[in-house]
């Protein structure tokens, strides 16, 4: 498969962050819901009940 750069560069921040917490999801997981609690954007959540990928 040929590389793709965009991918290349999501996946050296996402190394990035990782390592900044030092692999732990539940830190990393805080640090989310802290930066969408302080954040200005407006958080978008998907519908409650089916997914959209159960009749796919």
């Amino acid at each position: 498969m040929k590389d793709d750069p965009i991918i290349d560069e999501v996946r050296k921040h996402r190394q990035a962050r990782a390592a900044k917490f030092n692999f732990d999801i539940d830190a990393i997981a805080a640090d989310a819901r802290k930066r969408e609690r302080t954040s200005k954007r407006r958080i978008v959540l998907p519908p409650r009940g089916r997914s959209h990928r159960s009749h796919m």
